[in-house]
């Protein structure tokens, strides 16, 4: 009789934990995280494998992540060859349950309307193309919506009891993303049509987004460090068409882009691109926060070719 209440006893102490148990999810990026949060809440532990001020081409697998990934429950992804990295994680881990088709394999790019496809031939020459075509999606903000879609149906897969849960959170955040939508583009207004130079190819969407013009990068060709001869070029071009402001994210080197602010006039302005790019970036809306504001104070103390 003792034996059989302990028994009863242990299994009552369990059975909470059991129920309380929360999803494991890996992501590849900061932004996926806090994204992943929002439509998880308290169901869901997640874990970045990057931080937000590391250039998400070249994140170097670890063993700790692949202990990382082996415990998960779910993988989340942007896809489209951008970190490719994870691949080696995946073929070390050997846990079935995130590899591609399982249910706990969530790629977020699935349902993007993707810009800059290649056609033709693509070759190295060209540089570090990205074949499936551009995967900085994630900095359209609007992009949340279908990001926020592949991962409700991965933590549904892995979780179905708590359909409705994910479901509420999501229309709680696709709400706050509509208030902060017009928010942005109030204030994305005063650049309308403003021509920008970046560092990499990096801000396709964002500026397809908010109506800005792509006028160059700092790099050659994506991936491709810059040249004493393309960075002459650029500053010629951007001296002839008035080129306002360079933006570069906070990991890429500042030799190059000083200088050619420097013989342009133009405003360098350094920004995050993704969550924990710089202090204070907690959140993927605090991103086009700091951008959207940075690039307004640029243009207007730019001395030619930005805002009234």
């Amino acid at each position: 009789m003792k034996r059989r209440i302990l028994c009863a006893a242990l299994v009552g102490l369990l059975l909470p934990v059991t129920a309380w148990a929360k999803l494991r999810v890996v992501t590849t990026t900061t932004d996926l995280k806090w994204l992943t949060e929002a439509v998880g809440g308290d169901l869901v532990s997640v874990e970045s494998f990057s931080t937000g001020d590391q250039d998400i081409h070249f994140v170097e697998p670890r063993p700790s992540m692949v202990m990382k990934l082996k415990r998960a429950d779910a993988l989340v992804r942007t896809g489209l060859d951008l970190d490719m990295w994870a691949d080696s994680l995946l073929g070390a881990t050997r846990n079935g349950k995130v590899v591609y088709g399982a249910p706990g394999y969530v790629d977020t790019s699935v349902g993007v309307e993707l810009l800059q496809i290649p056609t033709g031939k693509v070759d190295a020459a060209m540089g570090d193309l990205h074949i499936y075509g551009n995967p900085h999606y994630w900095l359209d903000p609007a992009n949340a919506a279908v990001i926020t879609k592949n991962i409700l149906d991965g933590l549904v897969r892995n979780d179905p009891k708590n359909e409705a849960a994910f479901t509420e959170n999501r229309k709680r955040l696709l709400a706050d993303l509509d208030v902060k939508l017009k928010e942005w583009e109030g204030k994305a207004t005063a650049l309308k049509g403003i021509k920008l130079v970046t560092y990499h190819n990096s801000w396709v969407y964002f500026a397809k987004r908010f109506n800005m013009e792509l006028f160059g990068n700092i790099e050659p060709k994506p991936g491709l460090p810059p040249s004493p001869s393309h960075l002459e070029r650029l500053i010629s071009m951007m001296k002839e068409d008035r080129v306002p402001i360079i933006m570069v994210e906070t990991y890429y080197p500042l030799h190059g882009p000083k200088m050619v602010a420097e013989k342009t006039g133009a405003r360098l302005v350094v920004v995050p691109s993704s969550v924990g790019g710089l202090p204070g970036i907690k959140g993927y809306f605090d991103v086009f926060d700091y951008v959207l504001d940075h690039l307004v104070d640029a243009a207007k103390a730019a001395p030619h070719g930005g805002v009234k």
